[in-house]
């Protein structure tokens, strides 16, 4: 593969895109002392396919339609060869396509197609390497429920709770409800497939919990209504690496304005106008638990990280009763915000670096899959095959 050019993939239709834009940018200015060229592909919030330099830029999104304006169409293709790469569309008789090669795809998505293996499954068609988690991995950590009914098979402790869909919702409002309040308030009510805290509601009464499930379903067609853990302190922890070696970082406890952390806490403390992402929001690292728990916290992600298949850096999510010490799994962000760069760096590995180790561990992940048998070296179209399938269906 080319040792050149890297292919940073954002925005996308998404709830998270503009979590997404910062993220990427982030990582753009981490890498640009790499030697590489790096080369954006954007998504717009309508699902178009944009390239051009600009688009690394943060000042760009300060006018969204210019920039897109300025922006180059672009898709994955094959050359002649077979190689994958990414070819531009540009407009206009004077303008020719555009051929990119690609040591690899730098995956800066968050939430829905981006990061629920979508994206990924469309590199895995054209044979590209890319950073973080694989098809499976990526669906499984997007999906709420699922990663937290895996765990919980496997004996990993995760809060109680109840699986509500819009259909069930709407034939039957008061079985559900009554359901939930089984498990106890206060409870947590939040979209199946999303994250940046988006939809996610605290509620503490029944008026409340119908007000906040009808709110989430504008988001989703599933959600989850989870017992509250209270008193809460969360605590989260990154995982870097893939099934063959991991290590954990530090572990942070993040601060909200309340106990369950919005939108604005992890995005918008820092000053207006800065690309700090999850970077800006406030926290204590090293979270001041005991080193008994930072431990117990640090080989639960290590061990969900492997569990549920996931490569690349991921950030896991823990609910820690503060009065008892129990830990809950919560979720997991298989591309978290800022790629948690600000945990690596407390834990002695900067963000270059970081990104550095995504990428080899990508391009390796490629080379193990590419050195199995990919295709069957037969054709089963050739004339004798042909009588032999129609011998199968009786002669007809």
């Amino acid at each position: 593969m080319p040792q050149n050019n890297l292919l940073i993939a954002f925005g996308g239709v998404s709830p998270e895109h503009e979590v997404s834009v910062l993220t990427a940018i982030q990582a753009a200015h981490a890498l640009s002392q790499s030697g590489r060229t790096l080369i954006p592909l954007y998504i717009t919030k309508n699902g178009r396919w944009l390239t051009g330099s600009h688009l690394l830029d943060l000042e760009s999104y300060k006018e969204i339609r210019q920039a897109e304006e300025r922006g180059v169409a672009c898709h994955f293709a094959l050359d002649d060869q077979g190689r994958p790469g990414l070819r531009t569309s540009p407009a206009g008789w004077l303008s020719k396509p555009q051929w990119h090669p690609l040591e690899a795809v730098v995956c800066a998505f968050h939430g829905a197609d981006g990061e629920n293996g979508s994206f990924q499954g469309l590199c895995e068609v054209y044979n590209l390497p890319y950073t973080g988690s694989g098809v499976s991995a990526s669906a499984l950590g997007m999906d709420k429920r699922l990663a937290k009914e895996l765990c919980r098979r496997h004996g990993i402790p995760v809060v109680d709770d109840v699986w509500v869909r819009e259909e069930w919702w709407i034939a039957d409002q008061d079985k559900l409800v009554q359901q939930a309040e089984k498990l106890g308030y206060p409870l947590y009510v939040k979209p199946v497939t999303l994250g940046s805290s988006i939809g996610v509601h605290r509620v503490d009464d029944r008026q409340a919990l119908a007000d906040a499930v009808e709110s989430s379903f504008r988001y989703d067609t599933d959600l989850l209504v989870e017992k509250g853990v209270h008193p809460l302190t969360e605590i989260n922890c990154s995982v870097l690496g893939d099934d063959e070696s991991l290590r954990t970082s530090v572990c942070e406890q993040p601060l909200g304005k309340v106990e369950l952390l919005s939108f604005e806490d992890k995005y918008m403390q820092g000053d207006s106008g800065d690309a700090k992402g999850m970077a800006s929001a406030s926290r204590k690292i090293p979270a001041p638990i005991p080193d008994e728990k930072t431990k117990e916290i640090q080989e639960l992600a290590g061990r969900i990280f492997r569990l549920l298949g996931c490569a690349g850096v991921a950030r896991l999510d823990f609910l820690m009763h503060r009065d008892t010490g129990k830990v809950y799994f919560n979720e997991i962000n298989t591309i978290p915000g800022s790629f948690s760069f600000y945990l690596w760096e407390a834990s002695e590995l900067g963000f270059d670096r970081m990104l550095d180790e995504m990428v080899q561990i990508a391009v390796k992940r490629h080379q193990k899959k590419n050195s199995r048998v990919r295709s069957h070296d037969i054709n089963l179209l050739s004339q004798k095959a042909v009588k032999g399938l129609k011998g199968l269906k009786g002669g007809k």
